[in-house]
């Protein structure tokens, strides 16, 4: 079967990017494909993936979107293939893993903006796609994605299939979990006994590690138990609103901000358990990762990945409107060490069961269900 793959950045840093990235490598290893990747910017990988430069107009902006779509279909119209999957919004294509909500969507509710022309743009290019008689079979990352989509495109249910991110195994278990747990604890300032709540993001606000902080200065509060808990930041964000936060509520030596760091996999394995009680998450990946690493994870409704997370059993998730209580009420549950044993171990085993070459598999046969499918003409 002769693929063609669109993204405008393969294999570069990003969900979108890395999901792509992942998936694509392994299918292009698999005898059975022929993969072309139409792209504007790649990282090539070891596969033997044909590449296609796809030109992008940066100036003006608006035309940002617009242009790679146009490009992008153009070119694949110049060659025949058997399918073309898009993990980007462009205007004709037989399948698209969706990894965002619809745009306007995203705008308004999620960052609470008005569209400007750019945004204008990127809503105009996605309802071109999937809209009109040739709808794509449409692959949303994630339960919340796909719910999404439905408010507002009338698109079929049989013409949806949710397909999670996978997770490298293989970045845990060639680690050393005991030497990882020293190394980054001595690092940090952290002994063997504290109780140590992981939270990974770029994103601090949206990613509520207001939350986090507050949950856990009021369980210190109000429990003795708590005196050995830990926060442990990993990302970039205003560090210094959130030291000042924890500053006012009296933990400032509870809160550590390690920032930036290309071994976050030993960061998992020292840690005890996980937070990211997201205010909208597509999926998540950090927390696919945690799991896999074996912690509890801490999350809410809005985060995709709760498609993975069965409340109370591979960690707790919470609703939309969470207060500091209810986060501290989850961290009190599991300061006790059976419940985060034995949470942690029934994440990695859910997480065991979503890798990447499990994800590979599933698209693979969603390629040989679509084959041959018509997508349109014109552009």
């Amino acid at each position: 079967m002769k693929i063609a793959v669109v993204i405008p950045k393969y294999g570069l840093v990003g969900g979108a990017e890395g999901f792509a990235y992942e998936l694509t490598e392994r299918l292009a290893m698999r005898s059975r494909f022929e993969i072309h990747l139409f792209a504007n910017q790649w990282r090539q990988g070891r596969a033997a993936i044909v590449f296609h430069k796809v030109p992008i107009f940066i100036f003006p902006r608006f035309l940002r979107q617009i242009s790679f779509a146009y490009f992008a279909n153009r070119k694949i119209g110049l060659d025949e293939f058997d399918l073309v999957h898009s993990h980007d919004r462009i205007f004709r294509m037989h399948l698209l893993t969706m990894h965002g909500i619809p745009h306007k969507r995203w705008i308004r509710a999620a960052r609470n903006k008005r569209l400007n022309l750019f945004d204008r743009s990127m809503a105009w290019v996605e309802s071109r796609g999937l809209k009109g008689p040739h709808i794509p079979m449409v692959l949303p990352v994630s339960t919340l994605v796909k719910n999404e989509l439905l408010s507002v495109y009338d698109i079929p249910e049989s013409k949806m299939h949710v397909i999670h991110p996978g997770v490298s195994l293989k970045r845990f278990s060639s680690l050393d979990r005991k030497n990882c747990r020293l190394h980054i604890r001595r690092r940090h300032g952290l002994s063997e006994s504290d109780v140590v709540v992981l939270f990974v993001g770029m994103n601090f606000e949206i990613k509520r590690l207001k939350l986090v902080i507050e949950g856990v200065a009021k369980l210190i509060m109000e429990e003795k138990r708590g005196s050995s808990l830990k926060v442990l930041v990993v990302g970039k964000g205003n560090s210094a609103s959130y030291q000042a936060l924890a500053r006012d509520l009296g933990i400032t030596d509870r809160v550590i901000f390690a920032g930036v760091t290309h071994e976050v996999e030993k960061y998992y394995l020292a840690s005890d358990l996980f937070a990211m009680p997201s205010q909208f998450d597509t999926f998540g990946m950090a927390v696919l990762e945690a799991m896999a690493a074996g912690l509890p994870v801490i999350i809410t409704e809005k985060v995709g990945a709760k498609d993975l997370v069965t409340d109370g059993v591979q960690g707790f998730v919470l609703g939309e409107e969470a207060a500091p209580s209810d986060f501290g009420g989850k961290i009190s549950s599991l300061l006790i060490k059976e419940n985060r044993l034995k949470m942690g171990e029934m994440a990695h085993k859910t997480a065991l069961q979503h890798s990447w070459d499990r994800v590979a598999d599933e698209m693979e046969d969603m390629y040989t269900m679509q084959q041959g499918l018509d997508y349109g003409t014109g552009d």
